[in-house]
């Protein structure tokens, strides 16, 4: 499935400074009987979000109006836990497209990948700087370059670089997934079929 492009991606942050948060918090697993990408957002932290009455939780992050964007900024070991990559599907469905860490388990990172969010892993004192400015303005806003693969504190200026493989990157940013990046070899895939002997 393709998705949108990623380029440079410059919004305000929801932070998150939670450790340790799973897959299961992220997504819980009564909602993944769909196979669509599509409805995952309305449940993301579902259990952190909603009162078993479905009222909101006002103290939640999610459910604050000061915080907004595109950003989402989470604490150590984030998306650990099982394998799910409904979890992956839930915070692009809800609107992020970035999530941004000190450390991410594997798999959540690989699904992150596949369907189009990028995940910026950074140094627990980067984060922390992140955390302080959004603590002094809840609208401070973050810039992350993906053709530079850095990461920019807006209002101060202070960056850091990450890393992110290769061939993730390209599809990136042209927005594609695995089988749209066949698709767009197929000529070269016909013509290097065509002139291998079996």
């Amino acid at each position: 499935m393709a998705y949108d492009k990623f380029n440079t991606l410059k919004s305000s942050i929801v932070p998150l400074p939670i450790e340790n948060v799973d897959t299961d918090q992220i997504i819980p697993a009564r909602f993944l009987k769909a196979t669509e990408r599509k409805g995952f957002g309305d449940n993301l932290f579902r259990d952190w979000r909603y009162n078993p009455d479905n009222t909101p939780k006002q103290d939640f992050v999610l459910n604050q109006d000061k915080y907004a964007g595109k950003i989402l900024v989470g604490g150590k070991n984030f998306g650990s836990g099982s394998s799910r990559e409904h979890a992956a599907w839930a915070v692009y469905d809800y609107g992020f497209r970035c999530v941004v860490s000190s450390f991410f388990a594997d798999i959540f990172r690989n699904n992150c990948l596949n369907v189009g969010v990028l995940p910026v892993q950074v140094s627990a004192e980067f984060l922390e700087k992140i955390y302080a400015e959004t603590e002094k303005d809840p609208k401070a806003q973050v810039e992350v370059s993906l053709p530079e693969q850095t990461i920019t504190i807006v209002g101060t200026g202070e960056k850091e670089s990450f890393d992110i493989n290769a061939y993730k990157k390209d599809n990136m940013l042209n927005g594609f997934d695995d089988i749209d990046y066949l698709l767009n070899i197929k000529e070269e895939i016909t013509a290097f079929a065509e002139n291998t002997p079996l």
